[in-house]
């Protein structure tokens, strides 16, 4: 394996979504790249060249990626990354289903010489105290003698084409010599610089530490602003005054939705706790921004009620993905917001959120129809919704944060 012939190199990832995808394009513009998939309408989608999540144009996924919804047609590749969903369960615990089941796959189909890097999030252990066990347990092959596996935390951040995967940094950890060179360059196509570590655990907690960082912070910011409304002071100018100050941190309040923010602080404190220890400001955070739905969905009945309106006035939301310029409503707060205020005169919209969907889901499609509404809120302000919304009356326009 890995021998000087790029295309001795067979690379597969395994789950084709935010993280998935991005690393296939990467890798698929120098060696001939397996993605596979257990959804097959996303599949199906992907060989059409169309990602529903807009992160990647038509047909721009490059003529050597090969997508697959038989594991058994991936079975000959020699290097296998695994970016599969790691949620919670509605009790707040990890729920690690996904990738457990991931790994009976992979050793129905691993063979010496073969690399697994994993990179779904999960909480310190996890990698070598579950993932490598479930492989060793289902195959007659050895970790670090037969096939080897290591972790990359994923860094994908939906939506923002400045810090795409291919301009930042991204750690590796593969404490094995096996290979590490091979691994190492092949790896330099996905990310801009890598951090190789040979401590699995730490690059495991250094994922979620980063995205419960950025949590605290958010969440500290979203009660300022809740105080600030409930004190009749203007949130936003005291931000301003505060960020003249160098050190403070420009944070503003928000919506904190997604499938890493919400998640990767209960993974922490899940495995803390297991080992004797309570987070507390770890997940503070979570406390404030899991309410913020209520929240805004409060602040905007405020707005539209100092605005005597008729009972028969109609409002349109609008951005209802749980984060700007990226089209998905999966755990996101703005549809959350949606779903509670949703009645005859109260309706949807978000020109991201392909028309299947939209319906699905009781969004209007039509933008003929957005001129009949009385007022607009924007809940997440899509840099299109701007332009949609450019030629409407701003006094018809409510911001609720």
């Amino acid at each position: 394996m890995f021998k000087n012939k790029s295309e001795l190199i067979k690379p597969c990832i395994i789950g084709l979504g935010y993280v998935g995808l991005p690393i296939l394009v990467n890798l698929s513009k120098k060696y001939k790249t397996s993605g596979y998939d257990i959804n097959k309408k996303r599949i199906i989608e992907l060989k059409k060249g169309i990602d529903i999540f807009g992160e990647f144009k038509k047909n721009n996924f490059g003529n050597k990626a090969v997508f697959q919804s038989n594991l058994n047609k991936v079975s000959s590749s020699n290097l296998f990354i695994v970016t599969v969903p790691t949620p919670i369960f509605k009790n707040k615990k990890p729920d690690l289903s996904h990738i457990k089941k991931v790994c009976i796959d992979i050793s129905k189909i691993v063979k010496k010489g073969d690399i697994i890097i994993f990179e779904s999030t999960v909480y310190p252990g996890v990698t070598e105290n579950i993932c490598i066990p479930i492989i060793e347990k289902n195959c007659a092959l050895k970790n670090g003698k037969d096939f080897f596996v290591g972790y990359s935390p994923e860094r994908v951040n939906p939506g923002d084409r400045k810090h795409q995967l291919n301009k930042i940094n991204k750690i590796l950890a593969y404490p094995y010599n096996y290979k590490k060179k091979y691994l190492l360059k092949l790896y330099s196509l996905i990310a801009k610089k890598i951090i190789l570590t040979e401590n699995i655990k730490e690059a495991e907690t250094a994922k979620v530490i980063e995205n419960i960082q950025r949590d605290v912070n958010i969440g500290l910011i979203n009660e300022i602003f809740l105080a600030c409304k409930n004190l009749n002071l203007n949130h936003d100018n005291i931000l301003k005054l505060a960020s003249t100050k160098w050190n403070f941190l420009k944070f503003e309040p928000g919506l904190v939705g997604g499938h890493c923010l919400p998640v990767d602080p209960y993974y922490f404190s899940y495995i803390c706790k297991k080992k004797k220890f309570n987070t507390r400001i770890a997940l503070a955070g979570r406390y404030i921004n899991d309410q913020m739905a209520y929240f805004v969905r409060d602040i905007i009945k405020l707005k539209l009620k100092k605005l005597k309106l008729s009972k028969k006035s109609k409002i349109l939301l609008c951005g209802l993905s749980y984060k700007k310029n990226v089209a998905d409503l999966r755990n996101s707060l703005a549809y959350k917001i949606f779903k509670m205020m949703k009645n005859k005169y109260v309706n949807g919209y978000d020109p991201l959120i392909d028309k299947i969907t939209a319906k699905k889901n009781g969004l209007i499609t039509n933008k003929e129809k957005l001129k009949k509404f009385d007022f607009y809120v924007i809940l997440t302000e899509h840099d299109v919704i701007k332009k949609i919304l450019s030629k409407i009356n701003s006094n018809k326009i409510i911001l609720p944060l």
